[in-house]
């Protein structure tokens, strides 16, 4: 496991390596990856779920049991449900999103994968998104590049575009703002 130490760290670094040896090792990593998904929507979609997952006040108990209720609901078993139940006894469900986190980032980096997040101020048409895409697999170092777009009309114009730790803000609202400060500067 000591290739995966730059890419995760910490306990919920342990857990996630943890699960994707298993995972890899049973041949059930896109599984795994597609069940973590589907838990971690449900996280998303319920502010209720996720104040439970956070909270103390539940006993380990009270957690698996609800827990249990979830995973059926999700149709969610196998070595997921497993690895979530192991969580939730040993009172970590607090970090299941940090988890869930590196579980990705490992499963990604094995497959050659990166993830851009790109923030433009209107949608990109597709053949955008494929020069985007090729322009970003040469950053990336040949590896596959995902793409998810995000429109926000405040930044006027540009883009923002963040792969992995880099993060590259072109996006003509932060041009107007450093003009602003220099010309207050000079002023």
């Amino acid at each position: 496991m000591a290739k995966h130490e730059t890419l995760v760290s910490g306990m919920a670094g342990r857990y996630a390596e943890a699960l994707f040896a298993l995972a890899q090792e049973t041949r059930t990593t896109d599984q795994v990856a597609a069940d973590l998904a589907t838990f971690a929507g449900f996280i998303a979609s319920s502010d209720d779920l996720r104040r439970f997952i956070k909270s103390p006040v539940f006993s380990a108990e009270e957690q698996a049991k609800a827990l249990g209720a979830i995973l059926a609901k999700a149709e969610i078993a196998g070595i997921t449900a497993n690895f979530l139940k192991l969580v939730a006894n040993k009172r970590r469900l607090f970090a299941v999103d940090d988890m869930i986190r590196d579980f990705n980032i490992l499963n990604d980096h094995a497959k050659g994968l990166s993830r851009a997040a790109v923030t433009v101020a209107e949608p990109l048409k597709e053949e955008h998104v494929e020069a985007l895409k090729k322009a970003l697999v040469d950053v990336a170092g040949g590896k596959s590049v995902e793409i998810a777009v995000k429109v926000d009309p405040s930044i006027i114009g540009g883009l923002i575009v963040q792969l992995g730790s880099r993060m590259v803000d072109g996006s003509l609202k932060t041009k107007l703002n450093s003009i602003r400060t220099r010309m207050k500067e000079v002023g």
